[in-house]
């Protein structure tokens, strides 16, 4: 399951689930490594498909370069993995961070996407975005005692609110180094995830949404996101923004918040999407939302893997 491959002058580790055609690869969020999607593979995203789990460069296992954290230089890396597995074309996914990077390659290499799978992420970039993550940022230079307490700090996070899977445990595991001393450390340098969010802001992604002809499914979760009344990471009208900018763009509300819904009842949701079989009829009425610029439905990830939306 775990692999690295060197490419574009790094060596990129990816978690490669086995399963059927065609390859969807999976691009996780800013600070977050390839295990953000183990919550969909335990509900059955593998084996129903083949799917690769990539730590970006800078997180997880992969290598951390001092610099070069740019949509071209994330894109260049996944690129060269597809070269080194012989892979022409794929569906590419992302939640987050890894969703703006899926526009970003949708609409500059078209060749290589043939559909794309935007989790809880939007073509526009909020004003305040620096001031936002830095909570985020500041935790990567702390050091904390021991696992225990680092997993325990995790489980107070506001945005958890109370919730936890024990499915997360994986990522949070791969978030950090523990050191011989027991202490434990977060693998991503806040220099790096600075870099990239800098260079994400000084893309012009209305540019790239329009220039997006392959259909893009824009997943959403509508749960607070924060303290108790927070309102979600990304709220329905942004999200529709970013799907009614792309010619064959559709828009499905999936269960959690930005964070959860890669778990439990959200992954279930989005795997019933994925793999519902093929020619039957979802009863679920709230579970296809879509704006009314955007009217068509389908009835299955299968269905979503085979149109054209012509």
């Amino acid at each position: 399951m775990d692999q690295w491959m060197r490419v574009n002058n790094i060596q990129l580790h990816y978690l490669d689930h086995s399963g059927s055609d065609p390859p969807l690869v999976l691009m996780p969020g800013l600070t977050a490594n390839a295990h953000s999607f183990d919550g969909l593979i335990k509900v059955g995203l593998s084996p129903a498909l083949r799917v690769l789990a990539l730590d970006m460069r800078g997180r997880g296992l992969s290598d951390k370069p001092d610099s070069g954290y740019s949509m071209a230089d994330h894109a260049a890396d996944v690129l060269g993995l597809l070269d080194a597995l012989k892979l022409q074309q794929v569906v590419l996914g992302g939640h987050s961070f890894g969703g703006l990077l899926a526009i970003y390659m949708a609409a500059r290499y078209p060749g290589r996407v043939s559909k794309s799978v935007v989790i809880d992420a939007a073509g526009k970039m909020h004003p305040e975005l620096r001031k936002m993550i830095k909570p985020s940022v500041d935790r990567l230079g702390k050091v904390v005692p021991s696992w225990d307490a680092y997993l325990e700090s995790m489980k107070k996070m506001p945005f958890l609110q109370g919730w936890w899977d024990t499915t997360i445990e994986s990522y949070y595991r791969a978030d950090v180094e523990i050191r011989n001393d027991g202490t434990v450390k977060p693998r991503s340098r806040p220099e790096a995830i600075i870099e990239a969010v800098d260079k994400a802001l000084n893309e012009d992604w209305a540019q790239h949404l329009a220039a997006i002809r392959q259909p893009m499914l824009l997943l959403n979760a509508l749960g607070s996101f924060g303290l108790p009344g927070a309102p979600p990471l990304l709220p329905r009208e942004q999200a529709l923004e970013t799907v009614n900018a792309v010619a064959l763009g559709r828009y499905i509300e999936v269960p959690g918040n930005h964070m959860t819904m890669l778990y439990g009842e959200g992954a279930q949701r989005m795997v019933a999407i994925f793999d519902y079989p093929p020619g039957k009829v979802k009863q679920d009425k709230n579970f296809f939302k879509v704006s009314k610029q955007k009217e068509r439905s389908f009835a299955s990830f299968n269905e979503f893997l085979t149109i054209s939306w012509q």
